[in-house]
This record gives C-alpha cells, structure tokens and sequence, in this order.
C-alpha cells in the first residue's frame, strides 16, 4: 500500500472552526495532493476522541458511498493504526481509495482532558489521580525521574531532545515556534510544569487537521505525487497495560516495547536503515525513551545518544525533522506522519539527504502504533 496524499491546514491557538469543518478541509487539501477527487474515496480512517461522525464528513466531501470505516483513539497512539486499518481494508477489497484524518481542537486550556475531571474517575486513571497524577506532564515526570535515577539520564540530555525539535521548526514556515529559537541555558531555566519536567519538555497545545490518502500502490501508479510504501506497520497494546501510567513493567518497558517487536519482525528493514525518524513526542522524555524501545539504542543509552548533534539535520539520526509536537503543533502525532512522506518524497523544509526510509512512532504508554516508510 501507499500514501499518495497529504494535506493540513495552517496550525493555530484558536482555529476559530468546529472539527467537523476542519477535517473536511484537511481531507480536500490530500486528496487534491493525490490527483483525486472527492468522489474517489470510499473509505476513511478516523484518529478521533471527540464527537465527529465519518458520514457526516462524507456527506459533506460528496463521497457517493461510504463502503468502510472506523474510529481509533486511544491518545497518540492511534496515528500509524489509522494508516494499518486503512492498508488492512484495501487488501482485503473493502475499500480502494481511503482517507485517514486527525482534526482536534485542543489550544483552548478548557478543552484538555484534565481540565474536565471534575467527577468520579471510573478508568484507568482511578489508579493514580487520587495521588495527584492528573495530568499526563504528572505522569510522564514520573517517568522522567526514574529513567534519570536509574540511567543516569541528566535534564541537558532531556534539553538536546527539545532544542533538535526547536532548530528543525525555525525553517517549517508552519511550525507554531518557528522564529522562536532555544537554547540550552533557557531551556534549563524553563518553568516546572510537572518535575522534572519544564515548559520546555512540553508539547503545544493546538487545533489543526491534518488528513493523508492511502491506496494501492496499483491506483497509485496513475496519481500526481511519488507514492510513499508503506513498508511495515504495526498496532500494540501491550502485556496488562494502564493507560500512561504502566509503571510495574520491567526495565521501564512502555507499550512501544511489544509495537516494535511486531513492527520490527514484519520489516526487511532495521533502525540501522532508517535515516531519520519521527518519534512521538508529547514530552522529551518519551523521545528518548522511544530511542531504546525501538531500538536504536540499548536500554538506559537513550539520554547518550541524543548528544553531540546526533539527532539534528547532518547527525546520524536526525529526529523530529517538521518540529514535531514540541515546536511544529501538537496534533496527537498526526503531523510526524505527514512529515515521514515529505522526507520520502524529498520536500521536507529539513530534508535528510536521500532519505530511504523513516520511522513513524505513536505515543508510548498508550495502546499505541508505529510504521516504517520508504521510497518506491
């Protein structure tokens, strides 16, 4: 299978439109990057948490029938499963020309999640806000501080993770923090949000739409842009999972763990071969964490191997080339999919020399997703 279009509307604090309309718009920008028409979809892929319904959006596309659908969520975990459900659907001829689509609106500080626990906690996260753990920053510095006592991980490594995203956003002319560089003694002062993690260990909050075209790589032979393959995918949840808050594993394994051993045992190609990689980044923490889980590193190494450039433009493993969620947007990791394509069609405003494959990962701690992209 393939990806044959992208499209995303300019990020943006307060979008100023309902996601049923934002979505729809996303879904016209690809689809016109494909060469295709509205009337060509017959399938859709919804990365979705809120209250939008595909036929609506269908409807509103012109879509003539809607043959296949469904909704993933699960955080941001479900961006590559939009792209396996979709792969799964064409192969099996329920759907020939599909649309994967994450719309939100989330810069309003009323519309997080956290924001709305005013009720009985009934989930997963029964478990640990009574303790105070309410937002994920809370949770994830939980992580953050045990990787640190028990690797030696230091803030400056945590710091390298945040200024790659910074310097990789200056020249994304959609990057919500284009044209505001940082640097490591701001960084270190940044403000505490969740210890040890700062302001500047945090993603953005954003509204945006972003959406994608998959098909067969036979339909994509006649369309407008160089098919993107889908080389591997994988979706996982992992052994007894608790949502963001899994802390009884061994090793501080997170869910990523069993993503990347399915991703990796269906893949010809290793993390050796990947010559970039976009890896979920709602906090800096995960980021080198994902390093180990998918390993390009052994366990407790990731904080070492984000040092001396290595995960900038020129380093060997330059990550969060588009600016990711630190300093792009925070889309729930839609964009680093859209971002894996621009570096495969060689179109990204930091483009890896001949990139040949990227690693796509979703959120870790989550029932989570992740795929491996390369050129035809």
């Amino acid at each position: 299978m393939a990806i044959v279009g992208i499209g995303h509307l300019p990020f943006a604090k307060d979008i100023g439109r309902p996601i049923g309309d934002t979505a729809v718009e996303a879904i016209q920008l690809a689809l016109a990057d494909a060469g295709l028409e509205n009337e060509d979809v017959d399938g859709m892929s919804m990365f979705e948490m809120e209250h939008t319904h595909e036929v609506s959006i269908a409807r509103r596309l012109g879509v003539r029938n809607l043959r296949w659908w469904d909704k993933i969520s699960y955080g941001g975990g479900a961006s590559c499963a939009t792209i396996m459900h979709a792969c799964a659907a064409i192969a099996s001829g329920l759907a020939e020309v599909v649309v994967c689509h994450r719309a939100r609106n989330r810069g309003a500080k009323t519309s997080r999640p956290w924001s709305q626990e005013k009720g009985l906690v009934i989930d997963d996260k029964a478990l640990h806000v009574p303790w105070g753990l309410i937002r994920p920053v809370d949770v994830i510095g939980m992580w953050a501080h045990r990787h640190m006592y028990e690797y030696g991980t230091t803030r400056e490594q945590l710091g390298n993770v945040a200024i790659a995203a910074r310097t990789h956003a200056q020249r994304n002319p959609y990057a919500m923090m284009r044209d505001r560089p940082l640097d490591m003694p701001t960084y270190l002062a940044g403000r505490v949000i969740g210890y040890p993690l700062t302001l500047y260990d945090c993603c953005l909050e954003t509204d945006g739409a972003l959406a994608c075209v998959v098909t067969s790589i036979e339909r994509a032979r006649d369309l407008k842009q160089k098919p993107v393959l889908v080389h591997a995918i994988a979706q996982a949840s992992g052994p007894n999972p608790v949502h963001l808050a899994n802390y009884n594993t061994p090793g501080m394994q997170t869910t990523s763990v069993a993503c990347a051993e399915l991703l990796w045992q269906r893949s010809q190609l290793k993390p050796a071969d990947m010559d970039c990689a976009q890896i979920y980044d709602a906090f800096t923490p995960l980021v080198v964490m994902g390093l180990e889980d998918y390993g390009f590193c052994a366990r407790g190494e990731g904080g070492p191997f984000t040092e001396n450039g290595r995960i900038e433009l020129g380093g060997e493993l330059p990550v969060l080339t588009s600016g990711g969620g630190l300093s792009e947007a925070y889309v729930h990791g839609f964009n680093l999919i859209l971002e894996a394509v621009r570096q495969i069609r060689g179109t990204s405003w930091n483009q890896v020399p001949d990139c040949r494959a990227t690693l796509v990962t979703g959120a870790s701690g989550v029932a989570t997703s992740a795929m491996v992209v390369r050129g035809a």
